[in-house]
């Protein structure tokens, strides 16, 4: 069952962060193995969003395989600074802290900022306000966006084969 769903939010580039992502066999392969392993996760993608304010103020979150390890991505902001925070899937400890410096994580992490320098409402509290309104849903990601000016969280839902991308206010 997940090895449809997750290839689908992969392809409708909501797992991606702000920028597009294109459809590609890697891509399959990537979503694939998320379904594999997000069955087993204990930690919930509010948990990690809190987990990760011991390092910066959270400004994304995501559930991905990375080079064939399922992992929880948070970027956070602090001091002018980035930084992705690994937190572990099953204990929601901070398992790794790399600074992000260049490339089009750095392009994703500026224009999250932006989106959330206005915002009023935490990631994490966007997150609960989607899953409430989504009953049995199960939140794999959260990227701010602004839309006509207002700062929105882009949350992305999954319950059985079911996917939908929800915006929530963060005004």
């Amino acid at each position: 069952m997940w090895d449809k769903v997750i290839p689908a939010i992969l392809a409708a580039g909501v797992m991606g962060g702000m920028g597009s992502v294109a459809w590609s066999d890697e891509d399959e392969a990537s979503g694939a193995a998320l379904a594999k392993y997000l069955p087993t996760a204990k930690v919930t993608l509010q948990q990690g969003l809190a987990a990760a304010e011991s390092q910066g103020r959270p400004i994304s979150a995501k559930y991905e395989v990375n080079e064939g390890h399922f992992q929880l991505s948070v970027y956070t902001a602090q001091d002018g600074k980035f930084s992705e925070v690994l937190i572990d899937h099953n204990t929601g400890k901070v398992a790794k802290t790399e600074a992000i410096t260049e490339g089009d994580d750095y392009a994703d992490a500026k224009k999250q900022i932006e989106a959330c320098s206005n915002s009023k409402t935490s990631l994490k509290a966007a997150v609960d306000r989607a899953e409430q309104a989504n009953s049995g849903f199960r939140a794999v990601s959260v990227t701010p966006q602004l839309r006509n000016g207002h700062p929105v969280a882009v949350v992305s839902l999954v319950h059985g084969t079911q996917t939908k991308s929800v915006s929530e206010p963060l005004e």
